[in-house]
């Protein structure tokens, strides 16, 4: 099968930081299914496990944990899907990843696909909407409904990708005021196209920027890049028994101590704990995904494709990561067929 993998870690710029390759087709576990890929996304995982993460020596690493496809086969023991189906998907970081024409995984962190999108417009969505529904839901325990009415988020960052879903699901299904970052003014209007009740710029002191829509302090923080660098804004921006959440890896270590005297509270999300530990509820993901969907279909949500790159191949995923590298991506970057 073809599949685009690298052998060292490379520059993305460089022409074999990520190669064309053809490897063996796989063949499903029990819980497997086997996908026949025909569009995946790309996520900054992608960039940082490939500066960092070298294969095994002579062995081709595989990338790519967003994707859409048909099930082609099914293992001994699945039960919720059937050869045909069409599916989207994030996958298990501890696994090959979905940059290659056929693809394994659990069908309990599947769901099937959205109906009316494009396989393109649904693979756009997983690996973002898992992350931001168990960060918004399970780690800041915001209700859906109306009951957090009077509640704000702050979304840093809420231009990315994973900022593009959950600014939709906060403003859609909760009573949260939200409040979205973003620095330029195309990635300022896509953030109000989203639902965003305001918008303010992350390059400027956070705390004035609020000031100047009218807003004292939040209740909740979703930090989605940079936290080291805003950590000390978003502090200062919390109310007393606020909740941080974060998503990114910090270069510097946070200081924990500074959240005592407003007795706030962190919360990491991480959407690949599930099935690197193969938690007994693991299957929430499939059931998140569904709901997902049905939400896309009924028009309350829409994709977060930002910019499709055209067949899946070593250049085109090249030309992928260094603009999610540049930190200037706004939405999705999606491939599309090999």
């Amino acid at each position: 099968m073809k599949a685009v993998a690298y052998y060292q870690s490379l520059p993305a710029d460089h022409p074999e930081a990520l190669q064309d390759v053809q490897l063996d087709a796989p063949s499903p576990g029990p819980h497997d299914l086997l996908v026949e890929v025909r569009a995946i996304s790309v996520n900054p995982v992608d960039t940082k496990i490939r500066r960092n993460v070298a294969p095994e020596h002579g062995a081709a690493k595989v990338l790519g944990w967003d994707a859409a496809g048909v099930v082609k086969a099914v293992g001994s023991e699945v039960s919720l899907f059937q050869p045909g189906d069409r599916v989207f998907y994030a996958g298990a970081i501890d696994r090959a990843g979905a940059n290659s024409e056929l693809h394994l995984v659990d069908e309990r962190i599947v769901g099937r696909m959205p109906a009316s999108l494009s396989f393109a417009e649904a693979a756009a969505l997983p690996l973002t909407a898992i992350t931001a529904w168990e960060l918004l839901f399970e780690r800041l325990q915001i209700a859906e409904g109306s009951t957090d009415q009077g509640q704000s988020l702050l979304i840093v960052g809420a231009a990315g990708g994973v900022g593009s879903i959950l600014t939709q699901l906060a403003r859609r299904l909760t009573g949260l005021t939200v409040i979205g970052t973003a620095s330029r003014p195309e990635t300022q209007a896509w953030v109000r196209e989203l639902g965003a009740h305001h918008v303010i710029d992350h390059g400027k002191p956070l705390s004035e920027e609020l000031a100047r829509i009218g807003i004292g302090q939040v209740s909740h923080v979703a930090s989605l890049t940079q936290t080291d660098q805003h950590y000390a804004q978003l502090i200062e921006c919390l109310q007393p028994q606020g909740r941080l959440a974060l998503i990114d890896d910090p270069l510097q270590p946070l200081d924990v101590m500074q959240l005592k005297r407003k007795s706030l509270s962190l919360h990491w999300e991480l959407m690949f704990t599930r099935s690197l530990y193969q938690t007994e509820d693991m299957i929430e993901q499939h059931r998140l995904l569904q709901r997902v969907a049905e939400l896309v279909d009924s028009g309350v949500l829409k994709t977060t494709l930002g910019e499709h790159f055209g067949r899946i191949d070593a250049a085109n995923l090249r030309r992928a990561h260094a603009l999610l590298e540049s930190g200037k991506a706004k939405g999705k970057i999606v491939l599309e067929g090999f």
